[in-house]
């Protein structure tokens, strides 16, 4: 495949991922975090099975490889639910807009975790993490400097989506993605089971969002990571990085189109800021050849 192909193939990727704050925000209007995302994972573990046989197939009766995806497979779902859980009660009140570039701090964000793990931050980051909080405090803090809960819950599931890239980075190096992926999906669908039934919702509910949960599962869990999968063996990581973060502004400009969102002037520019700090901390500075 030819890298501008592949390219699109991103594109299409972040363009679903962003319309996906779309989903969640029409979806909260009928069912709970828990409800919604119960029901996307495993829409979504349903949708990758396919795509995932040929691996099962592949490692058959490899019990050390099993175990490895199951217990990856396991953890990297903790996080996955639990960040899903808290972007989706964010978004319910700070909309896809705000939520999706919010969201996208979790790129600043894994550098500084991966001190922990003895990695050093590069200067750039430190430019990347000064631009992002001039761009969250233009974005989410109000008079009297005040912050809505709905920002605080985004800003959680941006943490806790920088420690499921660190797990993932952890425990999916010996695993094959779309198996990793597989049982992420399926561990925080059986996971966020166990709120949706503390929710008790109405399946009058359930139908009246079955749209925004079905595009959220089949479409931004299922389809567009196997995209992703495909898009990024033949794209320079400079332009999948780029292309991939354009789901912020996807978002954005769904929330508008779709939701009739409006953002203030200096909610634009924290938006503005916060989509340069994510470039700034994904793109790795050029070394020289000589």
């Amino acid at each position: 495949m030819k890298e501008q192909k592949a390219i699109l193939l991103l594109l299409l990727t972040s363009l679903i991922w962003g319309l996906a704050f779309v989903a969640q925000s029409v979806s909260s209007e009928s069912v709970g975090p828990f409800t919604f995302n119960a029901i996307r994972m495993i829409i979504g573990a349903i949708v990758l099975l396919p795509f995932a046989l040929p691996y099962i197939k592949k490692h058959r009766g490899d019990i050390e490889y099993w175990k490895k995806a199951i217990r990856g497979g396991i953890l990297c779902g903790i996080c996955l639910g639990a960040a899903s859980v808290a972007q989706q009660t964010g978004v319910a009140t700070s909309g896809a807009g705000k939520g999706g570039f919010i969201t996208s701090l979790y790129i600043v964000i894994v550098p500084f975790m991966s001190v922990v793990i003895g990695q050093k931050i590069r200067k750039s980051i430190w430019l990347s993490a000064i631009v992002a909080i001039c761009g969250m405090y233009l974005l989410s803090i109000g008079e009297g400097f005040t912050i809505s809960s709905g920002d605080l819950w985004l800003i959680a599931c941006a943490i806790l989506f920088a420690l499921h890239i660190m797990v993932i980075d952890a425990t999916g190096k010996d695993v094959d993605g779309i198996i990793l992926s597989f049982f992420q999906f399926l561990t925080a669908g059986i996971l966020c089971s166990f709120g949706m039934i503390a929710e008790q919702p109405e399946m009058s509910a359930i139908l009246n969002a079955w749209l925004p949960i079905l595009y959220a599962g089949a479409f931004s869990c299922g389809l567009a990571y196997t995209l992703q999968v495909i898009g990024q063996r033949y794209v320079r990581p400079s332009r999948a990085v780029f292309a991939l973060s354009l789901e912020s502004v996807w978002a954005a400009i769904g929330g508008v189109i779709i939701l009739s969102e409006k953002l203030s002037t200096k909610e634009i520019i924290g938006c503005v800021l916060v989509f340069l700090a994510v470039l700034i901390a994904e793109l790795e500075p050029q070394k020289s050849s000589t």
